[in-house]
């Protein structure tokens, strides 16, 4: 028996709120900064964690752990830091660590807990556009974490670089014949990631294991494209949990994309309004567009969704998972899990034809569509028929 097992819960009604990204996903295997909520937790605690999230993930994601003396059940929505670390590891059994009515981690024991609140800020996702909002805060603190210590594969002299300090190369990384310009946030290159000649990088830019920047690619703000993922064009503030592509040009920004989903060439995505306005965005608690204080706000997309090419993206899109996109004109604002159609017809796209989609891409990485995958995709195109006319 271990001497403490750590529990990853999710709220319902905040994986609810980040809906579609959560559809395919418990909260914290969203990835933000450089590797996901559970990642990050792992690495401070020095284990592996249980998740507890909706019943039909588990059999993807349940990973559970050894009985232990003390079992501490942590808010998946919160981001841990070194000192917020330390205060979930001192809790007692019925003591419950809380920020201004929000709970963070709670030790297990008979009776009622008691609140003990934390003194110190703590970083919470809430709803998909808390992704790139945070991601420049975060991807710094994981920069220097994973960083300390260590030492940058050499940076190829083909390169011009601005503050070379902030930038780090992992082994088989590599970028050669482009400007890095790391004075506005860290430039790190993951395992096996490429930036190819001719491209313009502004940090901050978390390229993960294996992913690629396009020949002459163009980006600024702070971004984390996800493993293997492949980028070109133009972009500015995206976060790819992984797996997918925008491989040609167009512009993408204040964004989030799921796993397996690929943007076609010249497929453009609107972040801000004409009129500078606030957005309002899809939401799946409420059943209806929110009213947000946010006037940044690009494309949200679900695993496994597609566009076509020249696909024009209005404010704020929210696309569900496995959903295919195309044709001319701006589609609805909000598209539907499994939407096969653009602005003049919308049809369903159908299981079988979605899984056939699915392995064919899934394929060319060398990762299987599992049996757990499939009952995942299948739970989703049930429970979400309502949202589809066809």
């Amino acid at each position: 028996m271990q001497a403490c097992k750590f529990i990853l819960r999710d709220d319902s009604t905040t994986w609810k709120n980040l809906l579609p990204l959560t559809y395919t996903r418990p909260i914290s295997g969203i990835r933000i900064g450089i590797d996901t909520i559970q990642e990050k937790w792992e690495f401070f605690l020095n284990q592996s964690v249980e998740i507890a999230t909706e019943a039909y993930l588990l059999s993807k994601f349940e990973n559970r752990q050894p009985d232990a003396e003390k079992v501490i059940e942590i808010n998946s929505a919160v981001l841990p830091n070194q000192a917020l670390v330390e205060l979930v590891l001192a809790l007692q059994p019925g003591k419950r660590l809380e920020k201004a009515g929000l709970s963070i981690a709670h030790c297990f024991a008979e009776g009622e807990a008691i609140p003990i609140e934390t003194p110190i800020d703590v970083t919470t996702i809430n709803y998909p556009w808390d992704i790139f909002k945070l991601n420049h805060l975060v991807l710094q603190q994981d920069f220097e974490r994973i960083t300390a210590g260590r030492t940058s594969q050499p940076i190829d002299a083909s390169n011009r670089v601005k503050h070379p300090e902030n930038v780090f190369i992992e082994e088989g990384g590599s970028a050669e014949f482009s400007i890095l310009d790391a004075s506005k946030g860290p430039i790190y290159i993951g395992k096996d990631a490429t930036i190819m000649a001719g491209s313009i990088v502004q940090g901050g830019l978390a390229l993960c294991e294996g992913a690629t920047l396009k020949l002459g690619t163009k980006h600024y703000g702070t971004s984390t494209l996800g493993p293997h993922s492949k980028f070109g064009g133009e972009f500015s503030n995206v976060v790819v949990q992984g797996y997918s592509n925008k491989g040609h040009e167009g512009f993408l920004g204040n964004a989030v994309l799921g796993e397996w989903c690929n943007l076609g060439a010249d497929t453009n995505a609107s972040n801000l309004k004409n009129n500078y306005g606030f957005v309002r965005v899809w939401n799946y608690v409420e059943e209806r567009f929110m009213h947000t204080e946010e006037q940044f706000c690009g494309l949200i997309m679900g695993d496994h969704s597609k566009a076509g090419i020249n696909t024009m993206f209005n404010t704020a899109t929210v696309v569900g998972v496995a959903a295919n996109i195309f044709g001319a004109g701006y589609p609805k604002k909000f598209l539907p899990s499994y939407t096969w159609g653009g602005v003049d017809f919308h049809r369903t796209f159908t299981l079988n034809k979605v899984f056939e989609m699915a392995e064919a891409m899934m394929s060319r990485r060398k990762v299987p569509l599992t049996d757990a995958d499939k009952t995942i995709l299948t739970h989703i195109f049930e429970t979400t028929k309502p949202y589809r006319k066809d």
